[in-house]
């Protein structure tokens, strides 16, 4: 059992230092760089060979073509943010970004269908 002596002085000590956290969302986050987030697709790279299908450990990426272009459907609620699709794309065509605010009420605004040229 902690004495109560020794337990006021760590709260003591505790009040004369510096936050460990942010006052967040009213200063901006920190963020490493190469940070994993939000799925960025170009199209114009895109040659549908779907390695990034094959390799998502969570089915959260889906390939398809749309005339001449390929189109990417993300399931924002699904992906774990691992980028193993980034790695896997041999020509690049997906790009992981920054962009980590993604909280939604509806789940159907994280289906997410990327066509960027």
């Amino acid at each position: 059992m902690i004495r109560p002596g020794k337990m006021f002085r760590e709260v003591l000590s505790h009040l004369l230092k510096k936050p460990a956290t942010i006052k967040y969302p009213a200063e901006s986050a920190n963020i490493p760089d190469k940070f994993r987030a939000k799925l960025k697709f170009y199209a114009d790279k895109c040659i549908g060979c779907k390695l990034c299908m094959k390799d998502c450990p969570a089915n959260a990426i889906f390939i398809e073509k749309i005339g001449d272009t390929f189109e990417a459907t993300v399931y924002l609620d699904r992906c774990i943010y691992c980028a193993q699709c980034v790695d896997t794309c041999p020509k690049k065509a997906l790009e992981a970004t920054p962009k980590f605010e993604l909280a939604q009420i509806d789940r159907k605004k994280l289906r997410v269908k990327i066509n960027e040229k």
